[in-house]
């Protein structure tokens, strides 16, 4: 597959869209803004649907209306995995995020990626907060945000200017939509007083959740000057206390600014309204407001509701110097104050009521720029950027042919980037070894037979390696408790002293293979020596991968040893447990060895096949084909490229696979078992089947983008909905240079007879 951004194409529809956000019930200011934007969408676009998926708090539920489609539990992997799935199989064509930090479970919010990372159509998502200096977490959200955000939306231009400096975007990936505001007529203000009682009152407003980084005591400490000069003065701070602070405390933050305003005493001037006010109900309350107030005490706030409300219902505000007020208010539309500074919240109120004039000209100012924010007209912006996102998608074009595809030859610089004395190293991060996770004798043992594969002027530079990861499998056995150990820190120190069933079940198959295909006498002596130590503990083993893992290395032994008893007891023992396995597990149309499908799910079948031909079992053998066809029909795609199960697949009993997270793994795995196949059988498909394999890490798969570092051997670690993972751990290197020695040794492989083909089929 190739991907060409310059075919045109038609004209697009956009019919249905999902927004990712929190959602009333839930009080918070980022759930009236997620329903009023699917609000203004729909009022906008009759015919879209606006489907919604509800941020949950931890531990919290809600009683959602109907257009909220699903709730994702903050902390809970499983929901953002499952909303993905939702969003794909309902046909939106663009996912909105509404983006607070806060909102989403993981390290600063990174949960929310998991959702990303497996939705295929394009996403915006909306900034509700950006940092000057944000902390590593913050800040690799954001930037992993930018990497799959067709586009993101900010509220100010300052917003914009903060990730162009501290996040180096350009200026292009961000759009600037301000905050949506309702459409009122102008001067309706005197009619709500009176509904209010307010009749006679100059009216001083304050409006959102409580909780002190609202500034709140900065007014009152002010109101006794006010009160001074316009006696009749009322300050009304209208909204629910933060429910973070009433679980914390109740309401002691409330009462101790009853207690302050007593203490300077303007008891009398002030008026709570607790609760979190219906829309309407809201909006009537701030248009009996004189003079709205928005004394917040940090700068480093790039977004405020209520702000863009009082300007947009034309109310004069007096605010401190934050983000958005500074942006806002300029050019004659406001009054800026220092934070904190009380005497000039007092000369600001003060100057305006005793002007009249001056007052309706700052009014008619500010209802003039609250028309270019509406919420129709938020609407009609963010439909644009969608379409430009949509029309911007890739078109993958048809599928290249199996000529234009060529094997790539076997490569070891991507190996030795992440290689060391002391082995090799697990993860990275890109294509930098990443110390802080240390090394795997899983890992190792892969790279140990990786290195007996590898032929032709880097065979002496294989061998050499192959006594570093030699070590690493020899230090990790641990006699004393018949297991290997698996994880070592990068200090060098065993993070335990028994590691995994799979662990041992792959050295236990590194060992062997290297007993069969090591060049060197040493190394085949070594090998045979700890195989025969460790070959009887195999016996313990109790996961049918772990069967598979050691019968292929017993297996491999009797390429070189076929008269070894240990080996020749393995291959009878566990083909007969995955034989009865198989048998057990088996359900009509579901021919396979477990109830869910996992990861190197190929090795099953491979090692059936395998042990058939070894015993001459030709019910293992027709066990294992039919087990190996099944998979293969799993494996295939509607276009008919290999797709390999996804990682979310694992553990859903008896149902078909997911498409994402794809790993490089599963492909080596299934070029291995077809090749097997193909070698006794002698059935072209089977051929067939691991080229289709091999052409995933070129391209020729769901997302028609290569994930091969073809250049210098490496391979990046999964393919997900839209691209790949750019990281390039062990296991994925590993696997592409795996795939690339079995394709080049078998375009130098002989004709054979079928029979010919049995017998060499180890």
């Amino acid at each position: 597959m190739v991907t060409d951004r310059s075919v045109p194409k038609p004209d697009v529809r956009i019919d249905r869209i999902a927004i990712v956000g929190n959602h009333p019930p839930r009080l918070c200011g980022i759930a009236t803004f997620s329903r009023d934007t699917a609000l203004a969408m729909r009022a906008a676009f009759p015919d879209l649907t606006v489907d919604v998926y509800a941020m949950n708090d931890v531990g919290a539920s809600h009683d959602y209306a109907g257009s909220v489609v699903a709730a994702i539990g903050q902390d809970d992997i499983a929901d953002y995995r499952a909303a993905a799935r939702l969003i794909d199989e309902s046909g939106a064509q663009v996912v909105m995020v509404q983006h607070e930090y806060g909102i989403f479970g993981g390290p600063a919010g990174a949960n929310l990626l998991t959702l990303l990372d497996r939705v295929s159509v394009p996403v915006i998502v909306v900034l509700h907060t950006v940092l000057e200096t944000p902390n590593v977490e913050q800040r690799a959200v954001i930037e992993a945000l930018a990497r799959r955000a067709s586009k993101l939306i900010v509220m100010a231009e300052k917003g914009r200017d903060i990730l162009e400096r501290v996040h180096g975007l350009s200026r292009d990936a961000i759009a600037v939509v301000p905050h949506g505001v309702p459409d009122r007529p102008f001067g309706e203000g005197a009619a709500k007083k009176t509904r209010f009682g307010f009749d006679g009152r100059k009216v001083l407003m304050t409006f959102g959740l409580l909780s002190p980084n609202k500034g709140i005591e900065t007014m009152l400490r002010a109101l006794p000057a006010i009160v001074a000069q316009n006696p009749s003065a009322l300050y009304v701070i209208l909204g629910a206390t933060h429910p973070h602070l009433v679980a914390r405390e109740g309401e002691a933050y409330r009462d101790g600014l009853r207690a302050l305003a007593d203490e300077l005493g303007v008891i009398d001037n002030i008026q709570f309204v607790d609760g979190f006010l219906e829309q309407e109900l809201l909006l009537d309350y701030v248009e009996a407001a004189d003079i709205y107030v928005t004394p917040y005490l940090n700068e480093a706030q790039i977004t405020s509701g209520t702000l863009a409300y009082a300007v947009s219902l034309g109310k004069p505000v007096v605010s401190t110097p934050y983000w958005h007020a500074s942006e806002l208010l300029s050019d004659g539309t406001g009054i800026l104050a220092a934070f904190g500074d009380s005497d000039a919240f007092a000369q600001a109120i003060n100057a305006l009521f005793a002007d009249p004039a001056r007052m309706r000209t700052v009014a008619e100012r500010a209802y003039a720029i609250g028309r270019g924010m509406t919420w129709e007209t938020a609407a009609h912006r963010y439909m644009a950027i969608m379409h430009a996102a949509v029309e911007r998608q890739p078109v993958r074009m048809v599928k290249r042919p199996a000529a234009d595809l060529p094997t790539i030859a076997p490569n070891l610089a991507g190996v030795e980037r992440i290689t060391d004395g002391c082995g090799m190293i697990q993860h990275s991060i890109f294509a930098v070894p990443d110390r802080d996770h240390g090394y795997c004798v899983d890992d190792n043992c892969r790279a140990l037979m990786l290195m007996h594969r590898i032929d032709g002027p880097a065979a002496d530079r294989a061998d050499q390696l192959a006594t570093v990861y030699a070590s690493f499998v020899q230090h990790a056995w641990n006699g004393e408790t018949g297991r290997f150990r698996n994880f070592m820190g990068f200090d060098r120190s065993w993070l335990e002293s028994v590691g995994s069933e799979d662990s041992f079940g792959r050295s236990l198959w590194s060992i062997g293979d290297t007993a069969a295909r090591a060049r060197k006498a040493d190394m085949r002596r070594w090998a045979l020596h700890l195989f025969d130590q460790v070959a009887p503990y195999a016996m313990e083993l109790g996961s049918p991968r772990t069967w598979a893992f050691a019968l292929l290395g017993a297996d491999a032994i009797l390429d070189v040893h076929p008269s070894h008893a240990v080996a020749q007891r393995l291959v009878k023992y566990f083909g007969d447990k995955l034989a009865r396995r198989l048998a057990d597990a088996r359900r009509g149309d579901w021919v396979w060895f477990e109830a869910v499908l996992g990861y190197d799910n190929a090795r099953l079948p491979e090692a059936m096949i395998r042990a058939g031909a070894r015993t001459g079992n030709a019910g293992w053998l027709a066990d294992g084909l039919a087990a190996m066809t099944w998979l293969e029909e799993v494996h295939t795609g509607p276009d008919g490229n290999f797709r390999a199960v996804g990682t979310e697949s694992f553990g859903r009993e008896y149902q078909g696979p997911l498409r994402f997270d794809q790993q490089p793994l599963e492909a080596w795995a299934t070029i291995d078992a077809a090749l097997t196949a193909y070698r006794v059988t002698g059935a072209e498909p089977w051929r067939d089947a691991a080229l289709r394999a091999y052409r995933w890490y070129l391209g020729a798969n769901d997302v028609g983008i290569p994930i091969a570092s073809i250049s210098d051997g490496g391979c990046f670690d999964g393919l997900m909905s839209d691209r790949v993972n750019l990281n390039q751990g062990a296991e994925s290197v590993l696997a592409f240079q795996f795939a690339c020695c079995a394709m080049a040794s078998l375009a130098v492989e002989p004709a054979q007879s079928a029979d010919d083909r049995t017998s060499q089929a180890s």
